[in-house]
Formats: structure tokens, sequence, C-alpha cells
């Protein structure tokens, strides 16, 4: 037996620990430089400790962000001669795993606070008002892409199934077992779409066939692709990373 594959039980016992170590990073990456002050009482060995404070100052950093959002701030737009090309792929697998999905049978569920929870296919989506943006997108890992998306008002949608608004959050379900959500007052904010079309074409796989919702006002993460189902609700559905640590908010 080679020393690697002697090492391999080793590794696996490692893996709750970096787990573990990775999502503190992933919190305190998020926290002001007085919130980590509060850690100082903490004893750093005291791993549910340190946690329960870390999680509590990143909720607390979700109000703050969310007292300061303005539903009427429009995120930048740019000229057509800015998009980046090619635009990068970014999700928590390679390209080629991305989910092939049969448009022509597709559906869209809908469910929870709502008047109207029958599905959608693509025909009826694209019957609805459309609209058109080319903003950027800013990755939480550091770098950025414009890109144009066209495609149905969010708030022109959650208007044709009847959405409660005055519900707090909407989450998303998607194809590729990936799942997030965002506050009501961001699902109404005039330039949150659900995007059909990337450039002048349907979304490509890779960007998130066929249905990806774009929020130019919150982090890349924000912005589920391949849904395949929206719910109105009251209590927080968290979301893929924001579950390991990212603040949930996450947006301007």
């Amino acid at each position: 037996m080679s020393d690697k594959k002697k090492d391999l039980p080793k590794n696996r016992e490692l893996q709750p620990e970096l787990v573990q170590l990775q999502r503190r990073l992933f919190l305190r990456s998020g926290l002001s430089l007085g919130a980590l002050s509060l850690l100082s009482g903490c004893n750093l060995q005291d791993g549910d400790q340190v946690d329960k404070v870390l999680w509590a100052m990143s909720r607390w950093n979700d109000r703050v962000q969310s007292m300061l959002f303005r539903p009427s701030h429009l995120a930048p737009t740019y000229p057509a001669s800015m998009i980046t090309k090619p635009f990068p792929f970014n999700a928590f697998y390679d390209a080629d795993s991305a989910p092939e999905i049969d448009g022509d049978t597709y559906k869209l569920e809908v469910s929870g606070l709502v008047r109207d929870k029958r599905s959608w296919n693509l025909a009826q989506l694209r019957a609805l008002p459309q609209a058109s943006q080319i903003t950027r997108h800013i990755c939480i890992e550091g770098w950025s892409a414009i890109g144009q998306w066209s495609g149905v008002p969010f708030r022109t949608f959650l208007a044709h199934v009847g959405a409660d608004t005055t519900a707090k959050y909407v989450g998303f379900k998607c194809a590729d077992r990936y799942y997030s959500s965002i506050d009501m007052a961001t699902a109404l904010h005039p330039q949150t779409i659900l995007a059909l079309d990337f450039g002048q074409e349907p979304l490509p796989t890779e960007y998130g066939y066929p249905l990806k919702l774009r929020v130019p006002t919150k982090l890349g993460f924000k912005n589920p692709k391949h849904i395949a189902a929206i719910f109105v609700t009251n209590e927080n559905p968290g979301g893929y990373w924001e579950d390991q640590g990212y603040n949930w908010f996450s947006g301007s």
C-alpha cells in the first residue's frame, strides 16, 4: 500500500475539523473589527462558544445591512461595450457538471404565502413583461464581471401569483441542489429579475438555464441558477453558502 493511501483515513478524520475551521473563517470575514473584539472574552479553544458569538454577530450584521438597504437605490448599469467576454463560470462544481434541464417539460413550482400555486412553464414566463439590464456581478471571492441579463421583473411575477408582499422572505430551490433566499424588499426591487436570457440568447446551461435570479444589489452567491421552485415565507430559509457562514443579507 502506498504512503498516499495510508494517509487517507487520517485525512478523513480531519474533515470535520477542516469544515468547522472553514465555517468560522466565513463568519469572521463578514464581521467588523468592533464585532471581533467581542470574542476577546471567549476561550478560542471552546469551539461552541466562539461559534455562538460569530453567528450572533453575523445576524447582527444582517440586520444592519437590511436597515441600510434603500429600495429605490439602483445598482450601476453599463454600456454593451463593457460586457465581460467571456463571462466567467462559477459554482460549487465544474461547468461540465451543470444540470441539463429539458425546457419543453420544465415547470417552475410556486408555493408558500401566495394566492396562485399553479406551476409555470417557460412560455408563460416569457409572456410576462420583460426587462433587460447590463450590470456587474460581484463575487465574494474577489472578482467581478459585467453581463447582460433579460427576464421578468420579479415584482411583476410576485404580483401575478398573488404573493403576500408583507411576508419577510422569498426562497429558491434549484435543480443542482443549490438553494438560497432573499428579503422581500430586495425581491420587490426594480432591478431584481427572473432572468431567462443572457445577452441575446436563452441562458446557457452554465449560466443557469432555464431560469436564474439576477439581483445586482447583492453578491453573486445570492443569485441562484437553475431555479426549480420559488416560495414565499416568514421563516428564514437560509441558503447553501449562508448556512455555512456567509452573511445572509450580503447586499447594499
